[in-house]
């Protein structure tokens, strides 16, 4: 306990006064929030915690610190998880995690700092690198702005992040399980009008389970360029390259050096009430002797009746990734997500975005008083018959054997949410997958039950 209050300690207001910004969009990566445009001094009751979000530590405002907090409290309980696979068909287990944050602006230089303390309790598997940190240091960063011209800048950060890339399918924070993916390397951001470019060179942090023993792996890492732009008003364009290598990967076809590249190109936007956001990725390199040859398609679309009781939203997301269609060619065409966003294809998400089909229709609807309703079907196939399901992890989870079924099961889904305040929220969730042919001809087959509930407070 005395550990968790030293890590709270960064993140308390100070005594001294405070003033809170206009209204400012908490995100999951707290580094790129703004709390600059302060107004009016904080209300004692329901604004206090604005009084630690800008703190002003010289005369003209230019050295300033913002402060902040996550905690959040989530039960996930299973009924035959992995359709009834061991060890743990039957678990029940808690995530606690607490994330307090301190940001030092110097002008034009920044240095930024998130510890972590993470813990997992009642995981019947055993816990993994998703699952239990301890206390750690899960983002430690500084960069400096350089101005190249009237409508450019230069950013040049290096430390340990977090990064989230486009949709995160490829590379997210893994911010649903209960510690997300950070990366230690250097970035470099270039922003010319509309035209922003990011060039790095990376390699993700292993998680430890003891305190302090977060490091950066020794077999994977990440490098690449991604651009986007605006290409008209509320239309985004993004075209990107990412290198990967993973120096003792595994897929259906064996284990071996695999060194991928991913070219990828993404289109979003919204006009009235129609929003879409589509993605293609093309992916070559080599695993061990073989050759990669992969690729996806993934889109989502969706519409808002914004004048209609409840404000529903429908929305249909379709995807496919390659699967490899022959384990004994010299060809591995198996689609790699590389770090992908926790809680891919909702709460429930025993399986990933590789060698996979789906198609995933949704409506959410507006309750009012800070009440929110997601409904969600989805419905899997494999992509190749000669490969398997894998986790969202990448981990193969089933092997093809013999089976010929390409379909692997529906899954339906409930989630309520409340907005209790600004800072305040909570969600519960219920979730049923119902096994298809391909997982009762390679195993158990038992319908997976889940019912997942969260706290949160931040600020």
């Amino acid at each position: 306990m005395i550990r968790l209050a030293a890590l709270a300690a960064l993140a308390l207001p100070a005594a001294a006064a405070a003033q809170p910004a206009a209204a400012v969009e908490q995100t999951n990566m707290r580094y790129n929030e703004d709390w600059s445009g302060i107004t009016t001094a904080p209300r004692r009751d329901a604004d206090w915690w604005k009084a630690a979000k800008h703190r002003p530590l010289d005369k003209d405002g230019t050295v300033y610190l913002t402060t902040g907090l996550e905690l959040r409290i989530r039960q996930e309980g299973f009924d035959d998880n992995n359709w009834g696979d061991p060890p743990a068909a039957d678990d029940g287990y808690l995530w606690v995690r607490m994330m307090p944050h301190a940001d030092l602006h110097v002008g034009p230089a920044r240095a930024f700092v998130q510890g972590i303390a993470g813990y997992a309790r009642g995981v019947g598997a055993g816990k993994g690198p998703a699952d239990e940190t301890g206390i750690d240091l899960l983002q430690g960063f500084a960069d400096v702005r350089l101005p190249l011209a009237e409508n450019a800048s230069l950013t040049l950060r290096g430390g340990r992040e977090l990064v989230a890339l486009g949709s995160e399918r490829l590379v997210g924070l893994r911010y649903g399980p209960n510690i997300p993916q950070a990366f230690d390397g250097g970035r470099a951001i270039l922003n010319v009008g509309p035209v922003r470019v990011d060039a790095f060179a990376m390699r993700p942090v292993a998680v430890g389970l003891g305190d302090f023993d977060d490091r950066r792996s020794r077999t994977r890492r990440l490098s690449g360029v991604y651009a986007t732009t605006t290409v008209a008003p509320d239309i985004g364009l993004d075209l990107y390259w990412l290198g990967y290598r993973n120096e003792t990967a595994r897929f259906a076809e064996g284990m071996g050096d695999e060194r991928r590249d991913s070219y990828g190109m993404r289109m979003f936007g919204k006009r009235g009430g129609l929003a879409w956001n589509w993605e293609a990725v093309l992916q070559r390199g080599a695993f061990g002797p073989a050759r990669i040859r992969a690729w996806t398609v993934a889109t989502e679309t969706a519409y808002r009746f914004a004048d209609a009781p409840l404000s529903p939203r429908i929305r249909l997301r379709a995807n496919i990734a390659s699967g490899d269609r022959d384990p004994g060619d010299a060809t591995l065409g198996t689609f790699n997500a590389l770090f992908p966003k926790g809680k891919y294809f909702g709460e429930l998400s025993p399986i990933g975005p590789y060698n996979i089909a789906n198609l995933h229709p949704s409506v959410d609807v507006d309750l009012g008083r800070g009440f929110t309703l997601d409904l969600a079907g989805i419905a899997y196939w494999r992509a190749s018959r000669r490969d398997g399901v894998y986790n969202v992890p990448g981990q193969l989870i089933r092997a093809p054997g013999d089976a010929r079924s390409r379909f692997i099961g529906a899954q339906a889904e409930a989630l309520i949410g409340w907005q209790a305040s600004e800072i305040l929220s909570f969600g519960v969730s219920l979730s049923l997958f119902r096994p298809g042919d391909f997982i009762r001809e390679t195993g158990p087959a038992r319908s997976i039950h889940m019912i997942g509930s969260e706290a949160m407070l931040r600020f």
